[in-house]
C-alpha cells in the first residue's frame, strides 16, 4: 500500500481556493446556479460534507471541469482518511496468497 505524506486536499477546499475565490463567486449565488442550498455548499466548502456524484456532476458543468476531478478529489481524501483511521485493522489482514 502506498504512504501518503500529507492529507490529500479536502474537494471543499479546491472549490473555495481555486474556484470561488478567485472568481468572486459567492456561496450563495453557486447554490442557486447549482439548484441547491447555501448549506450545501457551505459544508463543502467548510470540510463538513463531501462531495457526491450529483454534485461533482453539477460542479463539472458549472466550472467546465470532469465530474472525474471533483470525485478523484473526494475518493483521496475518504481513502486517506479510513486508511489512518482504520490502519491496526487493515495491517492485520493478510493476503489470501499468503494465508494458503
Amino acid at each position: 500500500m502506498i504512504e501518503l505524506q500529507r492529507v490529500p486536499t479536502h474537494p471543499g477546499e479546491v472549490l473555495k481556493e481555486d474556484f470561488l475565490e478567485p472568481l468572486e463567486i459567492t456561496q450563495t449565488k453557486l447554490a442557486d446556479a447549482l439548484h441547491t442550498s447555501f448549506r450545501a455548499i457551505n459544508e463543502l466548502v467548510n470540510q463538513k460534507r463531501g462531495i457526491t456524484v450529483e454534485m461533482a456532476i453539477k460542479l463539472s458543468k458549472y466550472f467546465n471541469t470532469s465530474p472525474q476531478i471533483w470525485l478523484n478529489l473526494q475518493n483521496n481524501y475518504d481513502l486517506y482518511k479510513v486508511l489512518q483511521k482504520k490502519k491496526d485493522l487493515i495491517e492485520s489482514i493478510h493476503s489470501f496468497k499468503d494465508v494458503a
